[in-house]
């Protein structure tokens, strides 16, 4: 495995763990293959793990499989506030220690303002104090890093970036969102104020991967020998301002 900084120095495995779509078993998370697949990724290295609040189960189901097998401290946890739904500040704090209780963890590695699309949400959380509330936690050690996930428009991702002292971001970005929502310009302005991206999407939810034919015959005849998976990831990874890049589950990459 290969591994990017973070803000502070932090590495950060460039290939992150998806935490949205566990494998089910009718109604409730396959515990037991939710748990193979982690540990499998963890002894390859992966050390970045992306879950939220509203994914059914996600949160309760990794903080059990890194409780019970003892590895918390091998692994960065990035989850994230539904800021959609806040409507006071003890909302916000009634959300948060959830989220610790679920993760059985006194602390958040990597803290998300979920799905930012505009301007208006954020300064919403400010008119609940969210700034303050922030600072509370990190100073507290209950957040290492703040940041936001975001899909919107490429201005509109720009006025979020430039309004705060984040500490990184995620934005959805593969070779075929290189020109829409965040896109190119947006990671770029990112990489210049020093702020890391993780990336969300990196094979468009299994489209890179299942490619028609024709783009199959010409990716099969090239002297490289790359599989589907492996150039979209390659494009990210070529570009030094991706930070690291999540993929769902084992079932392309690992």
């Amino acid at each position: 495995m290969k591994y990017r900084l973070d803000r502070y120095g932090n590495q950060i495995s460039q290939l992150g763990y998806g935490c949205m779509r566990f494998s089910r078993k009718g109604n409730a998370i396959d515990y037991e293959k939710a748990e193979k697949e982690v540990l499998l990724a963890i002894e390859k290295g992966v050390n970045y793990f992306d879950t939220a609040y509203i994914y059914p189960g996600s949160e309760e189901c990794l903080g059990r499989i890194l409780d019970e097998n003892k590895c918390r401290d091998k692994v960065y946890i990035a989850t994230k506030l539904p800021q959609y739904i806040m409507r006071s500040s003890g909302a916000i704090d009634k959300t948060f220690n959830e989220e610790l209780s679920r993760l059985r963890t006194d602390h958040i590695d990597y803290y998300l303002m979920h799905m930012f699309t505009d301007y208006a949400e954020w300064e919403h959380l400010k008119d609940l104090g969210i700034e303050d509330w922030i600072e509370r936690q990190k100073t507290e050690g209950r957040i290492r890093n703040i940041g936001f996930s975001y899909h919107g428009d490429t201005e509109m991702f720009l006025r979020i970036l430039d309004a705060y002292d984040w500490d990184f971001c995620q934005i959805q970005y593969n070779y075929l969102d290189e020109h829409t929502q965040a896109g190119k310009r947006g990671l770029q302005a990112a990489a210049e104020k020093g702020i890391p991206v993780i990336i969300m999407e990196p094979l468009r939810g299994g489209k890179l991967v299942n490619l028609p034919d024709k783009a199959k015959e010409e990716l099969a005849s090239d002297s490289k020998g790359y599989t589907p998976a492996e150039l979209g990831l390659r494009w990210l990874w070529n570009q030094q301002e991706v930070t690291n890049a999540i993929k769902l589950r084992k079932r392309y990459c690992l």
